[in-house]
């Protein structure tokens, strides 16, 4: 069993991964180089568990000492006793290939080492260490606290026993896993992004406006959240970052990102965390941007 979990990255999906491990019973370690970022992830954690609290979900006692368990620092000898560390940092090959060479001179080397990436090759990233047979992919969908699903990613060297190892993890953390093979982007972001693209490029083309599109698929395909969104809720840079490793790594012009959010992206137009991308979330209510 894993019992100290290491995490890097404290923002949307890591403060959320360490949130569901500390309830789970983990030591947690969360490591992140901006101390400021760091606060806001306690604080972050804190208020959902609140959430969690009020609903009758957790008790103040489970808070309290899910809490006390989560430990945070941005120097990298925190996970010198680490069973598992789980990278939860930007969407980007080089970033993530800088961190695992910082993991791989810090932990044991029984240590485990999992990727939350929504798209890169794992057997790729998992090459970047001293250690594939122990490298893994565990992507976990956002916002972690509330989604039940962990796509689980073996990569060409990773081992039976890693593989059986992260899936009882999953379990012990109240998720449930779906096995995906090593291609661009998994099962999920494979089948959603292209039709989060697919939305962007009927706003570009003019076929509807953010709020006809949204509003068509909530009553006509009864989703949720409208695509453009749900685009706004994930990040617009994170959209374009999976489409263009669909593109490149399938070859397939399907998955050109469309022109218009590159645009978005290059406004800085990220949506929520940036407080304006297909909608505009300033004032009391989102306002759409076209």
């Amino acid at each position: 069993m894993l019992k100290k979990v290491g995490v890097i990255g404290a923002g949307q999906m890591g403060n959320g991964i360490a949130h569901v491990c500390a309830l789970a019973g983990k030591d947690v370690m969360l490591l992140d180089v901006a101390p400021d970022q760091l606060d806001a992830a306690l604080g972050t954690i804190e208020r959902n568990m609140g959430r969690q609290v009020a609903r009758e979900i957790i008790t103040e006692a489970d808070m309290k000492a899910a809490l006390a368990r989560i430990k945070t620092g941005s120097d990298y000898k925190i996970f010198k006793d680490a069973d598992i560390v789980i990278e939860a940092a930007t969407e980007n090959e080089d970033v993530k290939r800088a961190i695992f060479k910082e993991i791989c001179a810090h932990v044991g080397d029984d240590a485990l080492i999992a990727t939350n990436t929504s798209s890169i090759s794992v057997t790729r990233l998992g090459s970047s260490t001293d250690r594939p047979e122990k490298f893994i992919g565990m992507h976990f969908m956002n916002p972690v606290p509330l989604m039940e699903l962990v796509e689980v990613i073996r990569g060409l060297a990773t081992s039976e026993e890693t593989y059986k190892t992260v899936v009882d993890l999953a379990g012990e953390l109240g998720k449930t896993v779906a096995m995906a093979e090593d291609f661009p982007a998994f099962i999920v972001n494979r089948i959603l992004l292209p039709m989060i693209n697919e939305a962007v490029y009927t706003l570009y083309e003019g076929v509807g406006t953010v709020k006809s599109i949204d509003k068509a698929m909530k009553l006509g395909a009864n989703h949720p959240m409208g695509p453009l969104e749900l685009a706004d809720f994930i990040g617009l840079d994170v959209c374009l970052a999976v489409m263009q490793v669909l593109y490149e790594g399938l070859a397939d012009t399907k998955y050109r990102p469309c022109p218009l959010l590159v645009k978005y992206v290059e406004a800085g137009w990220l949506g929520r965390k940036s407080n304006r991308g297909f909608y505009d979330y300033s004032g009391d209510e989102p306002i759409p941007t076209r």
